[in-house]
């Protein structure tokens, strides 16, 4: 239960809020790798089974590499053209940079510290990671030939000298540098070894080649061999008639952003070309093994051009991100038990007729807990339905192999007027989006590709039938991306509905989008860049009202990153004026919790899991004493940041349906407000630390696991013994 006495009288303070921007918020880049480092020690919780300790680590590497692609870029291309703007905290690029590499090499030296601790237990497990010593002669033979005729003829050794000069290493490269010696007559050569992306990171030595013959030193078990060791092994087979003198492994991040003028004439053409030129950015980061001959590193840094680069020693092993595919070893006892998402029982009761469902009463879904499935059979049913007369759609990511776009073109296919968003500005995933783009258009698809300089980041889909002589709109709106596998690792939530009103704003969204036709007003939704920061403001003011006049006041938030200061200004003086507010903030926060005179009345929590916590939802205690009696609930597709409220098109609609709101703000919300096991409290420094499970541990994956489907039971989970959680002013 949380409890607290409700706020009430005049505001406690009046102090002036601090100019100081260091003391006012958060650097951004220091909170998000803040941010990584909770994810990497997810990598050492014991109470996780081994190879999830290990999705963690590659995650954590992953996550880095990002980062220095495009965060840590972006700083040093601001430092080099003498840029002086300030971050929000007031530190120029330089000051950033400087504070950024010192965290980075430390983020290096622990995720060697973590990977050291797991190889060792993967070992107690029967899984030998980069341990070559274990390798008997069968698995020895099985692995050259393997490298023979597999790995070799793949391979593209290079020498180096004035007529080969040194090649080009694209962004993520990773290779080999060789000091040969030629066995005839002693000249010295340098040569490089590529590793192909096409080829896996790890080779598997077949179960049947695990073992030993007399003498041999090896176990039963999975052994992994990285390809970088492979190729240093069998090099003599590449390079024969020489002496293998010493060899580096390197790994060459780059600058990966992607700048789009806003006179670009052919978008498409634009990006395509812009991809292109991603590979060639500038080396922001070196990593380099450890054991890598002195001489061969030396001559890397000199041909690579490290300005203003990153070099970073790894032990054993470069390019932590590649882990993952051990994750993927045939060991369910080193992995949480299986999780089958539930299909929505609401849809289920109208014997899978989603229309049906929806007409009856609006429906929220809550992935991963419930199956994604319903998402895509709503679409599946729409291109199906003989009475369906169009279908619009808004797409962000989508995926590899996306059931999405099946659909969508099967309803093309089908004579229906289907017109899809593709945000081909979604980073990583250009190449992705403008294919499946192609392959819309091909089957008569109209694409639209949305705004020069704002990303569409709504996640929207209308679908208009004809029923009895008029037509009727079924609308979709996420807070998380049409994507089917993230949708089984992200918490997000669905919500359909056949409200004419909010049909008629969806409407607007698409004329908007595809047209530029601006509404001038809508009924439900809340659009940015147009409206959505105005009417953020407008609800905080009003609870800094209720507080000044004694009414209770309270803000519940729930939101992957808040960065924008405006917002964060206007959270400030909500506190100063007595409002109890609790952020629930996965990633970046840059606002300063519990600082006297400042937000001494603002609590901030992550959560880190199972899952990845990714819905946006506000709720306002807009003046009643328990939030049950009408707080104001939204959702949204926005995060707390200038690009979400100022540079892209997002939504925020009102939960307005009684049985949705209470779902939403008494179970999803107040879950995360009572999460113990999962959490890390942000202190006034800034500084977060995991949270004390106490006397009654609650985790919140845990218990959505475990009970029954939300989506729209309403008085039937009840029923069957679902506990109730109940939110009151005051998460503590």
């Amino acid at each position: 239960m949380l409890t607290q006495p409700d706020s009430g009288g005049e505001p406690t303070s009046s102090t002036a809020l601090p100019a100081d921007a260091s003391v006012r918020y958060v650097n951004r880049e220091l909170s998000w790798l803040a941010f990584n480092e909770r994810v990497l020690a997810e990598a050492s919780n014991e109470t996780y089974p081994l190879l999830e300790r290990l999705r963690f680590l590659s995650i954590s590497g992953s996550n880095l590499d990002e980062f220095m692609m495009i965060r840590v870029a972006g700083l040093v291309g601001q430092m080099q053209r003498k840029i002086r703007s300030t971050s929000i905290d007031g530190q120029t690029p330089s000051q950033q940079l400087a504070a950024i590499r010192e965290r980075v090499m430390a983020l290096h030296r622990d995720q060697r510290r973590v990977w050291s601790e797991l190889r060792t237990g993967l070992g107690e497990q029967g899984i030998h990671v980069a341990d070559e010593e274990r390798l008997g002669q069968p698995a020895y033979e099985w692995l050259r030939s393997h490298f023979v005729e597999e790995v070799a003829p793949v391979l593209t050794p290079q020498a180096i000298d004035p007529a080969h000069p040194f090649p080009f290493v694209a962004n993520g490269g990773l290779g080999v540098l060789f000091t040969l010696k030629r066995e005839s007559d002693g000249e010295a050569m340098e040569a490089m070894v590529l590793l192909p992306p096409a080829l896996p990171r790890f080779v598997r030595v077949p179960d049947d080649k695990v073992g030993a013959k007399a003498g041999a030193k090896a176990e039963e078990g999975a052994i992994y061999i990285s390809l970088e060791s492979l190729v240093r092994r069998f090099a003599d087979h590449l390079f024969p008639g020489f002496a293998i003198v010493g060899d580096c492994v390197f790994r060459v991040i780059r600058d990966s952003d992607i700048e789009i003028e806003e006179e670009a004439e052919d978008l498409v053409r634009t990006f395509r070309s812009a991809i292109q030129r991603r590979r060639r950015g500038q080396v922001i980061q070196l990593e380099l093994e450890d054991l890598s001959d002195p001489d061969d590193a030396q001559l890397l840094r000199e041909q690579l051009g490290l300005r203003d680069a990153l070099v970073v020693e790894s032990e054993w092993l470069v390019g932590i991100a590649g882990l993952a595919a051990v994750v993927e070893e045939d060991r369910p006892d080193l992995k949480f038990p299986p999780y089958a998402p539930r299909y929505p029982e609401r849809i289920m009761e109208h014997d899978g007729d989603c229309f049906s469902a929806i007409r009856a009463k609006d429906i929220v879904i809550h992935h991963p807990y419930e199956s994604f499935e319903v998402v895509v059979d709503f679409l599946r049913q729409a291109a199906a339905d003989p009475d369906v007369v169009a279908i619009k759609q808004t797409l962000y990511r989508a995926g590899n192999q996306s059931p999405v776009i099946a659909a969508l073109i099967a309803a093309a296919e089908a004579g229906k007027s289907v017109t899809a968003v593709v945000e081909i500005k979604a980073r990583f995933d250009e190449e992705q989006n403008l294919m499946w783009a192609s392959q819309l258009e091909r089957a008569g698809v109209q694409v639209i590709y949305g705004f020069v300089d704002w990303k569409t980041h709504a996640k929207v889909s209308l679908v208009v039938r004809r029923e009895e002589g008029r037509l009727r709109t079924y609308c979709h709106f996420g807070t998380g991306n049409y994507h089917p596998t993230n949708a089984r690792i992200y918490t997000d939530l669905s919500f359909f509905t056949a409200d004419p009103a909010f049909g008629r704003d969806a409407a607007r969204l698409f004329n908007f989008v595809t047209g530029y036709i601006e509404p001038h007003k809508t009924e439900r939704l809340v659009i940015a860049p147009l409206a959505l920061r105005e009417k953020l403001y407008e609800l905080i003011d009003t609870e800094i009202a209720n507080a000044r006049v004694g009414k209770p006041a309270a803000i519940w938030t729930k939101l992957n990153s808040l960065t924008d200061e405006g917002l964060i200004d206007r959270l400030y003086a909500a506190s100063e004026a007595g409002v109890d507010i609790q952020l629930v903030v996965r990633g970046i926060c840059s606002l300063r919790a519990g600082v006297p005179g400042l937000s001494e009345n603002i609590r901030v929590k992550s959560i880190i899991g199972r899952f990845l916590e990714h819905s946006r939802i506000w709720a306002f205690g807009a003046g009643y004493r328990l939030p049950s009696q009408r707080a104001k609930v939204f959702i949204s597709s926005a995060d707390g940041m200038g690009r979400n409220l100022d540079r892209r098109v997002e939504v925020m609609l009102p939960v307005t349906n009684r049985t949705v709101h209470d779902q939403i703000l008494q179970q999803v919300l107040v879950a995360n407000l009572l999460d113990t096991e999962q959490s890390w409290e942000c202190d006034p420094d800034g500084i977060y630390r995991r949270m004390a499970p106490g006397e009654h541990p609650f985790n919140l994956h845990r218990y959505f696991m475990t009970n029954p489907s939300l989506s729209g039971r309403g008085g039937a989970a009840e029923a069957a013994g679902v506990p109730k959680l109940a939110l009151k002013r005051g998460a503590t």
